[in-house]
């Protein structure tokens, strides 16, 4: 650990670090995402270069990367742990155990299974990835999830418990059986249902808010044309943002955001990740599928926005938000 709550790896640059939670896990501000390292519902992912994409994001100072059982089954940990293996003890892994496998017996199973792929003996944070009952699975009660991932953390298989799309009321209630100290919405500038009950709820309790699809599945980087056509098995095909009057909108919002970029000199996609990052117990979880993107990511961690430009950045995203349904779910799955 560095001066200042930071992390530093030989030959790799420094990072201002956030406690996770309650807990002493330093985890960075910007999370390499690894939905796309899986490859399932992604198009054009090359496992090469997948590995030199994370191991980009760890020389520009991201420490903690985000991934799940369910991205590729397992491929996504499997090229985590091809790229950065290495460097196992400086950096903070977070999995996630899919909605399928929430009987007591499952979770253990599944954590295993994730510790392999990983090649690690212990998982940092280990996140409920959807509700029970999520995409027709069995109901299984919070308790019995909790108990096993308890246990888990116990045997020091885990150090830490995390949940993902869940609602207040579901966080809630998983916390009258266990710690926890993340929980894992999609949030961007354009998507901003998280604000609504579990911000408050989160910075009351300490639970740190990791945003996934921080930048709008891309959207936010501004490379999206109005024209716009992902290919089949694009999982983005399905994202609401990328449909009608609400792309229409978020294009005219982009417009407005260039701008405060150019001023602050520095891209769309920064902009958005250091707006987001500026939040209440936020940290930004930001895919990429190639190093350079990595990179950029990265130095948004640098990036001090003044309080006039928040405000700004939080007008304009809102003339895509009101228009948005009361769904907190992305897609048109």
């Amino acid at each position: 650990m560095g001066e200042n709550g930071s992390v530093e790896a030989e030959g790799t640059a420094k990072m201002k670090t956030r406690l996770l939670g309650s807990t002493t896990i330093q985890v960075t501000p910007i999370i390499m995402g690894t939905w796309q390292a899986g490859k399932r519902w992604w198009v054009g992912i090359d496992d090469a270069e997948t590995i030199h994409t994370i191991q980009a994001a760890v020389d520009a100072g991201i420490t903690t990367i985000d991934t799940a059982e369910v991205y590729g089954d397992g491929h996504s940990e499997q090229m985590i742990a091809k790229a950065v293996s290495a460097q196992r003890s400086q950096l903070v892994y977070a999995s996630k155990v899919f909605a399928n496998h929430l009987k007591y017996e499952q979770v253990i199973e599944a954590c295993d299974h994730s510790l392999q792929n990983l090649q690690t003996d212990y998982i940092d944070l280990y996140q409920i990835h959807w509700p029970t009952g999520s995409f027709d699975t069995e109901v299984v009660p919070i308790a019995d999830t909790m108990a096993a991932l308890n246990h888990l953390k116990e045997a020091g298989k885990i150090r830490a418990i995390g949940v993902s799309n869940f609602s207040k009321a579901q966080l809630v209630e998983a916390a009258q059986y266990g710690r926890i100290d993340s929980v894992q919405p999609p949030y961007s500038l354009f998507w901003r249902w998280a604000e609504a009950e579990l911000q408050v709820y989160c910075v009351e309790h300490q639970i740190s808010i990791l945003a996934y699809s921080s930048m709008a599945q891309g959207l936010l980087t501004g490379r999206f044309g109005p024209d716009h056509q992902f290919p089949e098995g694009d999982n983005r095909a399905g994202n609401k943002l990328f449909h009608g009057e609400h792309y229409q909108r978020a294009q005219q919002a982009l417009d407005r955001l260039r701008p405060i970029a150019e001023r602050n000199h520095i891209t769309l996609g920064q902009l958005a990740l250091a707006w987001l990052i500026a939040q209440p117990q936020t940290c930004a979880i930001a895919g990429a599928r190639h190093p350079e993107q990595a990179q950029e990511n990265a130095q948004a961690s640098d990036q001090t926005l003044s309080a006039t430009d928040l405000a700004d950045i939080d007008q304009i995203g809102r003339t895509v938000t009101d228009h948005l349904d009361d769904d907190p779910v992305m897609w048109t799955w």
